[in-house]
């Protein structure tokens, strides 16, 4: 079910009574509808929730006794939706998001044992305990993570290896004959129709409804059909209780 994207640009210029290619350099076209197919893969993918994507996630340290509880997002992260950190007993504790005023109004009523550490960027100053494992953390830029505590008794900083995370990551996508989209075979057929649709549009000026048509279905029948476990529908219930 799956296609590379040479096999998907042949589709395309197929259907567009366009030149046959072998290479996606052989044409401009070729290349043209490459770019449409990788638009409307991110298109997608931004807008949907999509399994393949989910994993376990490298948080990076900040590693500086200035900033003792702060961590870097990874490259590429859409959502993180959990973080666990290693207590001292070596079990896994979930630590919970916090809305960053919350965590400001929290963090303030620290009355002894804190360190006062500057934000990254508007070097405001924040109360982080000093003597225990970290039980929430918030983020006020999207891009550090800033937990509520460390114990200094163990390390100086949180570290590294005792953080981990799961979420969701934007993959990457390379124009080339043998690239294989990161979508499950269910999606495919979807992606094709939409790249069709739009590529018909820009390169042709024209529509077919047969191809509109198709992309329609396709997108109806993947909102429920993306997991490989197979999970309940999620109905709405219109207010009723």
């Amino acid at each position: 079910m799956k296609k590379t994207l040479l096999q998907i640009v042949q589709s395309i210029l197929s259907d567009m009574d366009s030149e046959d290619v072998n290479s996606l350099s052989d044409s401009i076209e070729a290349q043209q509808v490459a770019s449409i197919v990788e638009d409307t893969y991110f298109n997608i993918i931004a807008t949907r929730d999509i399994p393949e994507h989910y994993e376990l996630l490298k948080l990076t340290a900040a590693s500086d006794s200035a900033y003792p509880t702060h961590f870097h997002y990874p490259t590429q992260t859409k959502e993180v939706s959990n973080v666990w950190y290693e207590d001292t007993d070596g079990s896994y504790r979930e630590i919970t998001w916090c809305e960053p005023m919350d965590f400001l109004t929290r963090t303030d009523s620290a009355g002894s044992e804190y360190d006062t550490v500057l934000d990254k960027n508007g070097s405001t100053k924040l109360r982080i305990r000093n003597n225990q494992d970290p039980t929430y953390y918030t983020s006020f830029d999207d891009n550090w993570m800033v937990f509520n505590s460390y114990d200094s008794s163990v390390d100086s900083t949180l570290q590294e290896s005792k953080v981990r995370a799961y979420g969701v990551v934007y993959p990457t996508f390379t124009r080339s004959d043998g690239f294989i989209p990161d979508l499950d075979n269910t999606m495919f057929p979807y992606l094709i129709a939409e790249s069709k649709s739009v590529a018909m549009s820009l390169l042709k000026g024209q529509s077919d409804p047969k191809i509109e048509q198709a992309a329609r279905r396709q997108k109806s029948y993947v909102q429920n059909d993306m997991y490989k476990t197979k999970r309940a529908n999620k109905w709405s219930n219109y207010g009723r209780k």
